[in-house]
C-alpha cells in the first residue's frame, strides 16, 4: 500500500514543480485588457449617414432584433423645370442585444457599409431592457471600430484610387471635353440595308382552263360515228348513248 502511494505523491510534486517554472497565461481582467483579434464580434456599430432604410438587415435577421423606422422627404429639383425627388430619412435604428445571436448576417448583407463590428464587449447591464441600443448609442460605437486591414501588396488598386489618379482630359470645360471626345471618336460608317422584297400582288391569276364541248347524247350509230371522229381529231368529248325511258317496259 505504501509502495503505491509514494510514487504517486512524487509524481504529483514533480508536476507542481514544473508548473511553477512556466510562464502564466492568466489574463488579469479587468486590470489588463485582453488582446482581441481584429475580427472579434463585440458590438455592432452604425454609420447613420450610410443607412438608406432599405430594411434589408431587418428582413435577414434570424432573431428579428433590428427595428427601423423612416419617413419620406421630398427634395426640390436640382435644375429649373426638373422633377422633385424623394428620399428616405432614418427616424429610428435600434438593435436589441438581448436577442442578438451575433451571427453577423446584418453586416454582411448591408449594401452601403452602414453596420460594422466593434471589438468592444463591455456593455453589460443590470436591466435587460437597457440592452436595446438606439441609433445614438450605436453611432457612438463607431469610434471603437478598427481600421480595415491593408490590402495585399499584389492586389489591384481600389476603383476610387484609380479614378482619382486618372489624368484630366485636354481642353478643359464641357466644350473642350466634347471636342476631344469628338476628335477621338472614330467615324461611323452606316451600312446599307438590304432592300426588302417587293410586295406580292393581291390579284391572283387563275390558270387557263380549256373549255370542252358539252356532252351530247346520241343514238347507237350516231354515237359510234361521233366517237370515231373524236378519236381521229383527238377530241376529249365523251358522247353518251341515249337512254330510252319506256314506261311499258318497266311494267
Amino acid at each position: 500500500m505504501g509502495d503505491g502511494i509514494l510514487p504517486g505523491l512524487v509524481k504529483g510534486l514533480a508536476t507542481t514543480a514544473r508548473s511553477l517554472t512556466r510562464h502564466t497565461h492568466t489574463a488579469e481582467y479587468p486590470d489588463v485588457s485582453p488582446a482581441l483579434p481584429p475580427r472579434s464580434r463585440g458590438v455592432i456599430a452604425l454609420t447613420e449617414e450610410n443607412c438608406t432604410s432599405c430594411m434589408l438587415c431587418a428582413r435577414e435577421c434570424p432573431d428579428w432584433c433590428i427595428y427601423i423606422d423612416s419617413h419620406k422627404e421630398e427634395l426640390p429639383p436640382t435644375t429649373p423645370g426638373g422633377r422633385a425627388r424623394q428620399r428616405n430619412v432614418l427616424d429610428r435604428f435600434a438593435i436589441d442585444f438581448s436577442l442578438c445571436m451575433y451571427c453577423g448576417i446584418c453586416i454582411e448583407v448591408c449594401p452601403f457599409d452602414a453596420l460594422h463590428w466593434s471589438p468592444e464587449f463591455e456593455y453589460a447591464e443590470l436591466d435587460i431592457r437597457d440592452l436595446l441600443h438606439e441609433k445614438d448609442r450605436l453611432g457612438a460605437w463607431m469610434a471603437t471600430v478598427p481600421a480595415p486591414p491593408a490590402l495585399d501588396p499584389g492586389s489591384a488598386d481600389p476603383a476610387e484610387v484609380t479614378a482619382a489618379a486618372r489624368p484630366a482630359r485636354a481642353g478643359g470645360g464641357a466644350g473642350g471635353m466634347r471636342g476631344a471626345g469628338a476628335a477621338a471618336r472614330p467615324t461611323r460608317v452606316r451600312k446599307e440595308s438590304t432592300p426588302a422584297p417587293p410586295a406580292a400582288d393581291p390579284t391572283r391569276v387563275m390558270p387557263k382552263v380549256e373549255q370542252t364541248s358539252p356532252v351530247v347524247p346520241a343514238d347507237g350509230a350516231e354515237a359510234e360515228q361521233a366517237a370515231e371522229q373524236a378519236a381521229a381529231q383527238g377530241d376529249s368529248t365523251q358522247v353518251l348513248p341515249t337512254v330510252s325511258t319506256d314506261d311499258e317496259g318497266r311494267e
